[in-house]
């Protein structure tokens, strides 16, 4: 689920849309890594200005936390192709 968001969000963010993907790493029963693979093009769109727009995202994806009871990790890598 979050991970569905996460990639909706994003690639409307994205200038190439179509290289977004997110993975999904569960570390423990109460925490996950989420990482978002992008353009190098959108990985500074991704960040934005001081992090704030990641920091958006992270604001987001922790009010599922209420919800599920897991605290979520997100990256943001340069798609190597």
């Amino acid at each position: 689920m979050i991970e569905k968001f996460v990639e909706k969000y994003a690639k409307l963010i994205a200038t190439v849309p179509e290289d977004i993907e997110v993975k999904r790493n569960d570390i423990n029963e109460g925490f996950s890594e989420i990482t978002i693979i992008a353009n190098r093009v959108d990985a500074g769109k991704l960040i934005g200005k001081e992090g704030k727009m990641i920091g958006a995202i992270k604001t987001l994806i922790s009010g599922c936390k209420a919800k599920d009871g897991i605290s979520y990790k997100v990256n943001v890598q340069i798609r190597e192709d």
